[in-house]
C-alpha cells in the first residue's frame, strides 16, 4: 500500500469518526476516499483489520454505550447515532457487546464515573466478539491501577 492510499483511507476514517450518526455507506466513502466501493473495502479491511461497514457500526456502538451509560432510552441512542432500524440496532449490539443495549444501559456503570474519558473509551470498546463478556471487570482493573 503506497502512502497516497493510506492517506485517502485515513480520510474516509476520519469522516467516519466525525459524521457516524450520519448516512454513510462504502459507495459514499469510496467516493470520498477516490477509489471504487470494491477496491476500497478491500484496501480498508487490509489497513484496519476490519470492514467499512463494521468500522462504522463500531464507532455508532460506542457512541450509543456512552449514551446508554448517560441514561439515555435504547430507542433514542439509536436514533442519536444514526440507526433507523432498532431491530438492526439491537443484533449489532448485542453482537459487539456482548448483552442487548437495554440490559447494558440497566447495569450498573460506576466503576467508569472516576475515570477520565479516554480510559472509559479503551476500556469500554466494542469489541467483535460472540456472547461477549461484561466489560466491568476491566474497568474494575484499570480503575485500580
Amino acid at each position: 500500500m503506497d502512502l497516497d492510499e493510506l492517506v485517502r483511507l485515513r480520510s474516509a476514517r476520519d469522516l467516519v469518526d466525525r459524521d457516524f450518526a450520519e448516512p454513510l455507506d462504502v459507495t459514499t466513502l469510496a467516493r470520498h476516499a477516490l477509489m471504487s466501493p470494491a477496491h476500497f473495502s478491500r484496501r480498508f479491511r487490509a489497513a484496519y483489520g476490519e470492514t467499512p461497514h463494521r468500522y462504522l457500526m463500531t464507532r455508532r456502538i460506542e457512541r450509543a454505550m456512552a449514551l446508554l451509560r448517560a441514561g439515555s432510552s435504547v430507542t433514542d441512542a439509536c436514533m442519536a447515532v444514526g440507526c433507523s432500524s432498532l431491530g438492526s440496532f439491537s443484533s449489532s449490539f448485542r453482537a459487539l457487546v456482548g448483552e442487548p443495549p437495554s440490559a447494558y444501559r440497566a447495569r450498573r456503570h460506576e466503576d467508569l464515573a472516576g475515570l477520565p474519558g479516554c480510559l472509559v473509551r479503551l476500556v469500554a470498546r466494542p469489541r467483535a466478539t460472540q456472547g461477549a463478556p461484561s466489560r466491568a471487570s476491566g474497568a474494575a482493573e484499570v480503575a485500580r491501577s
